[in-house]
């Protein structure tokens, strides 16, 4: 950028001194969320993608006051919060100015009558669930980076948990929200408890990653504690018996809160034991006591249709314990040459076992081990994650290892037409794909960015635009 200087000058006119950073350490902070490449390429000293000034906001008037001085700069934007993403959502590509908001005035207002709770978007989302766990309630999403996510990056990465088999993604469980646009205008977008007024105006941002609108707050819905849990371990003959059952229940109308499908590779990661030989299935029901049984009940009869049987809670139970803990990938990537990824994608029933099998055998040579399971589930189809774990000779030849997993990854799942991402958004590891993914609904896309964001300062270089 040309005139930091000057537009520094500017924000500590608008914004608290204290508040306005150009300092080495955290420039180079910004060029990093936990995306296994930039992890990486930290290691290396690397920070391809750096603020030229990260500025930390504490209310939505500091926001419509920097956003002005981007407008009036023709300096770019790029919002950021806890920075859990794993795709490179929250990296400046063109420099310019970062926005904090983990410093925003945190507010929480919960609404027992109406089963809502409102906070401000840089609320960490560990955090919320304990405090209206300790009440009695539940957000019903449970991401695995659950206590290292904010509520608004739910939001704007199109997020989902390991329970939206039954609560839905985070598409289902916003109720209203608060968003700035470029300009600086402030917009609400709700729908109390439905609306009819128009198109459904809040899908505008969810997903956006921040190109369209700074989120500020969120309002979500809030379910009460399930009275019962009932849980099982399943051991099934193949993954596709396994995604026929899955198929089954969704058709039947089922609702387990948990059901993950690991392969036999996975399976021995899941259950702790390297003997296991078949693909085991986590499952768990949930509600009023009779409901979890008859609905554990019915599943257990798909199960054994088709050649499965209960291998006990034991596995399962000893999963829920540890399910947010991804330290194997953490010091797997902290470690010389060592790599991991994870990559989720979706596709239809008729195409998710071939995308499967073709995957695996493209991946094998890849990594140390290739790891799958299928674990969001609907009447059309279900979502598969990848996981590759692996170690180079150097961090250098980790890092080309990793670009090659994804450029080959995304290749096949193109050809196989199947959805590029599932819930951890584009970010910058898929916004080169992200023109074929959409297809002519990119158009679309790039209209409303041309309608919102006429100077193109919000996020550049994210969703292919």
């Amino acid at each position: 950028m040309s005139d930091i200087s000057h537009l520094v000058t500017a924000l500590k006119a608008a914004v608290p001194e204290a508040q306005i950073l150009t300092d080495r350490e955290t420039l180079q902070a910004s060029s990093h969320d936990t995306w296994p490449l930039s992890t990486k390429l930290r290691r290396l000293g690397c920070h391809d993608y750096q603020a030229d000034v990260v500025v930390k906001v504490t209310d939505e008037q500091q926001i419509q006051q920097v956003l002005a001085l981007a407008t009036a700069y023709d300096t770019p934007v790029t919002p950021r919060a806890l920075a859990s993403s794993v795709t490179g959502q929250p990296l400046p590509t063109r420099g310019g100015i970062v926005l904090d908001l983990t410093g925003m005035t945190h507010h929480r207002d919960i609404n027992t009558t109406n089963l809502t709770v409102e906070v401000s978007a840089g609320y960490n989302g560990g955090q919320l669930e304990d405090e209206l766990q300790q009440m009695g309630w539940t957000l019903g999403h449970s991401p695995q980076s659950l206590y290292q996510s904010s509520v608004g990056g739910w939001l704007s990465t199109l997020a989902t948990g390991q329970f939206s088999s039954y609560y839905g993604g985070i598409e289902d469980l916003i109720t209203a929200y608060t968003v700035i646009l470029a300009t600086g205008e402030k917009i609400r977008l709700k729908a109390s408890p439905r609306a009819a007024m128009g198109p459904d105006l809040r899908q505008l941002f969810i997903g956006a990653e921040g190109t369209l609108g700074i989120v500020t707050s969120v309002q979500l819905k809030m379910f009460p504690l399930p009275q019962t849990r009932l849980f099982d371990s399943l051991e099934l003959p193949s993954v596709e018996a396994g995604l026929t059952i899955m198929r089954e229940q969704a058709m039947a109308g089922l609702r387990p809160f948990l059901l993950r499908l690991y392969d036999t590779n996975e399976a021995r990661h899941a259950m702790q034991n390297p003997q296991q030989d078949k693909p085991v299935m986590f499952l768990g029901t949930q509600g009023v006591e009779a409901v979890a049984r008859a609905e554990m009940d019915a599943f257990m009869a798909i199960v054994h249709r088709h050649g499965g049987q209960s291998i006990g809670s034991e596995g399962v139970l000893k999963w829920m314990d540890r399910r947010f803990d991804f330290s194997t990938v953490e010091n797997l990537l902290d470690s010389t040459g060592g790599f991991a990824e994870t990559i989720e994608i979706a596709h239809t029933w008729d195409g998710i076992a071939s995308l499967y099998h073709d995957l695996n055998k493209m991946l094998t040579p890849l990594a140390g081990e290739v790891l799958s399971h299928f674990s969001h589930v609907y009447p059309q189809g279900t979502s598969m994650y990848m996981i590759l774990l692996g170690r180079e000779e150097t961090d250098a030849a980790a890092v080309e290892k990793l670009r090659t997993i994804w450029r080959e990854t995304m290749r096949v799942c193109l050809e196989h037409n199947a959805e590029l991402s599932h819930h951890h958004g584009g970010g910058l590891v898929r916004s080169p794909y992200a023109r074929e993914s959409l297809g002519s609904a990119h158009l679309l896309l790039r209209r409303l960015k041309q309608a919102l964001d006429p100077n193109g300062v919000l996020n550049p270089g994210k969703l292919g635009l």
